[in-house]
Order: C-alpha cells, then sequence, then structure tokens
C-alpha cells in the first residue's frame, strides 16, 4: 500500500516458494489498484485468451480464481501456472494493467519486463541442500529489474529482512563478484555412441576431451594450485611443532572414540531397542551433520505410515520410518511467522542469541546422545512461557553436569547383550580411560597446542589433496572413463568388440531426452511389446524429470507389472556399470531413473479424462503437469523415430499413437504470443 501511495508502481515482489507467491497474492484481498476502465479492459482480454479453451477448461479453478485478482492489478507468476494464465499475466504486466506482480526468480530469467519498485520477501532460498543467503548474480539478476529505461530516472529496490545479517553478507550479495564460469562436461553414453556412429572417425572421444573447455580451465589452473601449495606449506612451518607425537596420539585417541561412540549409538538407536526409552521429557542429544542442537527434551515418537505396496522395493524401502518430536533450542528466526508467511527451516540459535523452544520433527538416525536423565514437560506446550521454562531447567541441568549430562549406558541400563556390541563398549572404556591418564589432558596449554596440532593436520591434508591433483592427470581420468563406459556398452550390446555400433546402439543414438540406456533396453527385451499405448505413455512419463510428490503413490494394476520390469532393468544396467568400475550406487541409480509421480495422471489423461480430473489425482502444480506432457511428447518422438531407424515398426506405431492420445486439450493450448 506503501508503495501504491508514493506512486512507486508497478512492482515486482519477488518470493523463493510458488505456494507464497499464491500466499502473498491472496492476502492482499481488501487492496484494488485498478480503474473501473482497466478493469473492463482486463476482462475483455482475458476472455479473449481463454476463448482457445473447451467449455470445460474454462472452469478450471486456476483460471476461474485468477480474473479477481487481475481486475484489482495483482498477479501470481511461477513455473506452476497454466502456460496460457503465465503468458496472460506477461501481457498484462507490459500493458501497466498488472500493478503488482508476485513471481518467484523465474520471472527475472529471460524476460525483460522491468518495474519501477522490486522487492524480495525474503534474502534466503532453499536450494535442494541448504537454506543459503541468495548469491551476487541472482541478486543482480532479480534487483536489475527495477526501474524502466527512458520511464524511471532511477529503479527502488526495497529488501525484506527477518533476522540479523552480517555487513560481509550483504556487501557480498549486493557489490560480489558475479559466479565464475566452470565446465561440468560429463562423458555420457549418448555423446560417445554418436561419436561411435560418425563414419569418418576423425573426432574421437580424445580428440573432443582434450580440446574441451573442462580441460582448457584445467591446464589453466595448475600454476594457481602450485602457488596455492607454497602458501600453505609456508603457514605450516610457521606453526608450533613441539610435542607434535603426543599432541597426535592425544587427537587420535579422541577421534578414535568419537568413531567408536557412532557405532555404539548407531546399534542403541535401532527402534526396537530406542523406542522403550523414547518416552517424554527424556532428554536426547541431536546432530544433523555439522550442525550440533545440543540437547533437546522428547515429546513424542510417531511413525510415518509406509510406502506404497503396489512399488518396486527399490522405491518403497522403509528410510527414517520414525520421527522423534523434539524440543530443541532454536534460533528466533525460526520460530514460526504466523499469518503473514511459511515457517523457515529451523537452526540452532547463533552465539549470544538467546533463542526459544519449539517442537522439531527429528528423524530417529540423528540423535546422538540418549541420556538417562528426565524431566517433567507440561501437557500444553502451546504458551511461550511453558517452552521457556523446559529451556532453563535444561540450561541448569548444563551447569550442574559440567563434564556432560549422563547418558543411558547400552549395557547396564538398555541390557543389550550382544557379543558385538560389548566388545565395542569395553573397548570405548579402554580408550577413555587412556585419555584421561593422558599427560595432555590434564595440561592448561594442551587446547591451544591441540588447536594449532588439528590446523597444521588440515594444512597437509590440503597440500597432499592439491599436489595429488597436480599428478593425476585429467584426460587420464577420462581416458579411464571411457574404457570403462566403453565396456557397458560392450557388455549391454550398444557396441561390439570392436566398438562398432549395433542395432541397440543405433536406436540409442537418438534419444537424449530421458536415460537412453534403460530405454533401448525396455525397448529391446519385450517390455513395450506387452503394453498398450497408453501403458506406454504412462511408463515413458517415468524417465522425463518432474518434482516430487508428497502423497503416496499407489499405482493401478496395469501400471504395477510395468512399473517393476522398469525397475528390474535399472538395477541390471546400475549392477552392469558397478561391474565395469564405475562409481554407481544401485540404489540410487533405481531412485533416480524411475520417478512413478505422474504414472496415473499421464495414463488416464491418455484414455480420455479431463484436465480437472487428472489435477485432482495429485498435488503436483497445473502448469508442472503441462510442462511434463509436453516434454513426454517430444521423447515420445525421440522414441518413434529410434524405433524406426532399428525396424521396429509395431514400437514405432505404438509410440506414435501415444503421442497422439497426448496431444489434445489444455495442455497443447496455442501460445498467446502467436
Amino acid at each position: 500500500q506503501m508503495i501504491m501511495d508514493r506512486k512507486f508502481q508497478p512492482v515486482i515482489i519477488f518470493s523463493f516458494s510458488r505456494r507464497e507467491c499464491e500466499h502473498h497474492a491472496m492476502s492482499m484481498s481488501k487492496l484494488d489498484f485498478n480503474t473501473q476502465e482497466e478493469k473492463d479492459n482486463i476482462e475483455q482480454v482475458f476472455r479473449s485468451a481463454i476463448f482457445c479453451l473447451s467449455e470445460e477448461d474454462r472452469g478450471l479453478p486456476a483460471i476461474e480464481l485468477m480474473l479477481p485478482l487481475l481486475k484489482r492489478g495483482i498477479a501470481v507468476h511461477h513455473s506452476g501456472l497454466l502456460p496460457l494464465i503465465k503468458e496472460l499475466v506477461e501481457l498484462l504486466f507490459q500493458e501497466g494493467l498488472v500493478k503488482a506482480l508476485f513471481a518467484t526468480e523465474t520471472f527475472a530469467m529471460g524476460l525483460n519486463m522491468p518495474a519501477k519498485t522490486v522487492v524480495f520477501t525474503s534474502v534466503k532460498k532453499w536450494d535442494g541442500d541448504s537454506n543459503r543467503y541468495i548469491a551476487s548474480g541472482e541478486y543482480i539478476q532479480m534487483s536489475g529489474r527495477a526501474g524502466r529505461r527512458g520511464m524511471d530516472a532511477r529503479g527502488i529496490c526495497v529488501i525484506m529482512i527477518d533476522e540479523k545479517m552480517e555487513m560481509s553478507v550483504i556487501k557480498d550479495m549486493v557489490l560480489g563478484k558475479p559466479a565464475p564460469l566452470i565446465s561440468t562436461f560429463r562423458l555420457s553414453y549418448y555423446t560417445i555412441l554418436n561419436l561411435l556412429s560418425r563414419a569418418e572417425g576423425q573426432f574421437t572421444a580424445e580428440h573432443v576431451i582434450r580440446n574441451s573447455f573442462h580441460q582448457f580451465q584445467y591446464e589453466k589452473a595448475l600454476p594457481e594450485v602450485i602457488q596455492k601449495i607454497t602458501k600453505l606449506e609456508n603457514e605450516a612451518t610457521l606453526l608450533d611443532s613441539s610435542g607434535e607425537n603426543d599432541l597426535a596420539e592425544y587427537h587420535k585417541l579422541g577421534l578414535d572414540i568419537s568413531e567408536l561412540e557412532k557405532k555404539i549409538m548407531s546399534e542403541m538407536i535401532r527402534p526396537e531397542r530406542a523406542l522403550l526409552y523414547l518416552v517424554p521429557g527424556r532428554l536426547v542429544k541431536v546432530r544433523d551433520g555439522s550442525t550440533d542442537w545440543g540437547w533437546g527434551v522428547v515429546v513424542n515418537v510417531v511413525k510415518k505410515p509406509p510406502a506404497s505396496s503396489t512399488l518396486p522395493p527399490a522405491l518403497s524401502a522403509p528410510r527414517n520410518n520414525y520421527i522423534v518430536d523434539t524440543l530443541l533450542h532454536c534460533s528466533s528466526s525460526s520460530s514460526e511467522n504466523g499469518a503473514n508467511g511459511p515457517r523457515s527451516k529451523p537452526c540452532p540459535p547463533r552465539q549470544g542469541e538467546k533463542g526459544e523452544m519449539h517442537v522439531v520433527p527429528v528423524p530417529l538416525p540423528l540423535l546422538s546422545g540418549l541420556s538417562s536423565v528426565r524431566i517433567s514437560i507440561p501437557t500444553d506446550l502451546r504458551p511461550p512461557e511453558a517452552r521457556q521454562n523446559i529451556l532453563f531447567a535444561v540450561q541448569e541441568l548444563g551447569k550442574r553436569y559440567p563434564q556432560g549430562l549422563p547418558k543411558l549406558h547400552p549395557i547396564t541400563d538398555m541390557g543389550i547383550e550382544e557379543t558385538e556390541l560389548v566388545d565395542l563398549v569395553h573397548k570405548l572404556d579402554g580408550l577413555e580411560q587412556k585419555l584421561c591418564s593422558h599427560p595432555l589432558n590434564k595440561s592448561d596449554q594442551s587446547e591451544q597446542q591441540l588447536s594449532w596440532y588439528q590446523r597444521k593436520a588440515e594444512l597437509n591434508h590440503e597440500i597432499q589433496q592439491l599436489k595429488s591433483k597436480m599428478r593425476d592427470s585429467q584426460l587420464q581420468k577420462f581416458r579411464d572413463e571411457l574404457k570403462n563406459r566403453s565396456r557397458v556398452l560392450k557388455m549391454l550390446g550398444h557396441i561390439d568388440t570392436d566398438g562398432v555400433l549395433q542395432l541397440k546402439g543405433r536406436a540409442a543414438c537418438l534419444i537424449d531426452t530421458g536415460d537412453e540406456l534403460l530405454i533401448t533396453e525396455l525397448m529391446f527385451n519385450g517390455t513395450f511389446n506387452e503394453l498398450d499405448h497408453h501403458q506406454v505413455a504412462s511408463v515413458v512419463s517415468c524417465f522425463v524429470p518432474c518434482e516430487k510428490s508428497s502423497e503416496q503413490i499407489r499405482l493401478r494394476n496395469e501400471l504395477s507389472k510395468p512399473m517393476m520390469q522398469l525397475s528390474e532393468a535399472a538395477r541390471k544396467i546400475a549392477e552392469v556399470q558397478r561391474e565395469c568400475k564405475l562409481d554407481v550406487n544401485v540404489e540410487e541409480y533405481v531412485e533416480s531413473t524411475c520417478k512413478p509421480y505422474l504414472m496415473d495422471v499421464i495414463y488416464c489423461w491418455s484414455k480420455g479424462a479431463t484436465f480437472g480430473e487428472v489435477i485432482e489425482m495429485t498435488d503436483i502444480f497445473e502448469g508442472s503437469i503441462i510442462r511434463l506432457v509436453r516434454r513426454l511428447d517430444e521423447f515420445l518422438n525421440q522414441l518413434k523415430a529410434a524405433a524406426e531407424a532399428v525396424g521396429e515398426v509395431n514400437l514405432e506405431k505404438k509410440f506414435g499413437l501415444a503421442s497422439e492420445s497426448l496431444r489434445r486439450g489444455i495442455m497443447f493450448a496455442n501460445s498467446l504470443y502467436l
């Protein structure tokens, strides 16, 4: 409202979550930025745009709910929207009829649609691994939308920050250098097969590798590596190395104890042993990778529902089935933002921060300690005062036990009598006695000396890694990989012993949208011969990348058997690659190549279901479904060409029918730009 009052519109509000975009837009129900004339123009454009859709598709919630928003000058833009709605929003924004646009960062990429003002609802984004601050390049790309050439003297950028930020972080984000261009070149089976298929043979795989940008960058970096090694060696020589043997022994004892504790803990937290002790009030220690949460308090233990039994074992194997709801000391920024936004990912408080106690769902394997201490907890943990009292109680226990809270003993407290575990416990006791009796354990200078020793060990390790990198010829690594991948192709029948392309390889040469080895295996082992074209479309959809569904996958009988065959073929190929000395995790390969999240949706759409019916079958966004179906159509056409190339007439016909069954309705509606 402030932006509109000061005439700072049009404004783009960037969020890093599609659901958050929609939540923010819907929360502006009382604001209206357009005149009646603008509303009439919007309605006219909207009706013209959806005229190409069937009557049934015009009534979809995703379309009907957008018009009231647009008429008030508010819109949403993200990759999950229907393509037609996305293009309509872009056109209206260009015409100045949309005053406030809630968008994800995709709006900043490849679209020349500047605004007067840009607002960031957050400066952190989840990138699949961690909740990190946005990089300088990302900030520049989005903030660069602010200011229209020839219309605005300057652009305005507003950043909403709900937590303390270090000045260095802000400087790096706003003034930092763009991310370096680094080659991610890798040898793929598609590349090797296509090089082998060239009759001239002048561009061998080694020729391509030798002249690649990846090899150029490697060779260019060598002088810098030598400089870095010299610098690290100089730093290592300056560190005090007196009593290094004693320090090495003391450091090794600590590492051995830590390793034994991990092994013992992994046995103690097996569900059949740990659940009896994970009662409300029990103090547990939580560690998530490098993040140490310290001690928390158990509130409840829940078991996640098992995966659908219609999936192959590799996809339905139980992992981390038990969740321990634990009261943990969290940073204040982890608290729930209430009605104005979703909960951010919890994290421990920073040094000196007061923090708050919150109930955090902790997978059972993240428990790194079980205390013998229990405290009483109130039945109602919603009042902040109740949770704060528990924090005081845990902190008081920490003061009472300065050497660490007493832990449950696996033998005397939990009654575990397995010989292997008993031996580990006795070994741990022996090492702890050695550590206590070590001269450095009671020395005042031991901590500083140990930190010096650890730093020196880190420097020496880094030096060895850099020297190893220099010794290892990058070209030789590629040669070894080429040799191993060629062995895989020979074992699977794509090439013969002389490296000459076979029928199977000719088919794989034409496939680059999905896993070429797996799809050709299904083409040649007869899997597709037993299926009708609706089932073929459904099975092939597993090869097209799509977002994960949070719902349980329940496949109908017509799809369970093909899914099992797909999983078995994937396992066979993964095992062949392992046998040929390629670094492939069999279970991960099966899981990454068999993605059944939209199998049912594609099957029903192919059989004639309406778009309204299929979107009710999944929680995946409508736009994501359409994007997958269009890519699936391209993939089916590739498979049709591959089947034609090897003379498989029946398969060619089946892939063609599968493609035709998808090409209808809103899924393939014409673009508004045409």
